[in-house]
């Protein structure tokens, strides 16, 4: 695995607003296939928010999905995560290239994560 920035090529479509239409419309054009599971996800989220009587949901939901766009947004760094993904669930954990993989998911993740909440 490498330590690649985030941004290893262009993005195909500019940072949304962490509001949900902009999130949603964002991912219909990254990630298609993950807007059921957005939708599923927001339903619980806003119902926890509302028996909770705290934003605190939402706001973990937004961050959660503006991260998620944000690595879809550049094709090579989705790929990575995939690749790392993959490898983490296939690989033995005594395997060094497990600890690589988890290392690169975390990487992806948290550069992802500073870019959408400006750290």
């Amino acid at each position: 695995m490498t330590t690649q920035p985030v941004h290893d090529g262009g993005a195909l479509i500019p940072r949304p607003e962490k509001t949900f239409p902009a999130l949603r419309a964002a991912l219909a054009q990254v990630a298609p296939s993950r807007l059921a599971e957005m939708t599923s996800e927001r339903d619980t989220v806003f119902t926890m928010a509302t028996q909770s009587n705290s934003f605190g949901p939402i706001a973990m939901f937004q961050l959660k999905w503006a991260t998620v766009i944000e690595i879809e947004r550049y094709p090579g760094v989705a790929r990575r995560l995939r690749a790392a993904e993959h490898a983490a669930q296939t690989l033995d954990r005594e395997d060094p290239a497990w600890r690589a993989a988890m290392d690169e998911i975390r990487e992806i993740m948290d550069t992802a994560r500073a870019q959408v909440t400006g750290g």
